[in-house]
């Protein structure tokens, strides 16, 4: 991103949460450092997949954070698993 990265990014969207809201974050990165990982839940990132992400590993994240049957809910059932 041309003007902040995904930290400052994640910081900014908590910093305007309300207190009844929570925007699911997960960061989606090359750099597969422990420290990376802490940095991102540090800025208020809420998960963190490594690149390259695996179907399963990003269904069972996306499962982990949004709500089955909410309007973000994902429809995971019948995509193709490669």
């Amino acid at each position: 991103m041309p003007e902040m990265d995904g930290y400052e990014a994640a910081r900014e969207i908590r910093r305007g949460e309300k207190s009844d809201q929570h925007v699911p974050i997960i960061a989606v990165t090359a750099d597969a450092f422990v420290t990376c990982r802490e940095r991102c839940l540090e800025a208020g990132m809420d998960d963190y997949l490594a690149k390259p992400v695996k179907f399963e590993a990003l269904a069972e994240v996306l499962e982990r954070w949004v709500p089955a049957g909410s309007e973000l809910s994902p429809d995971l059932h019948g995509l193709a698993r490669s």
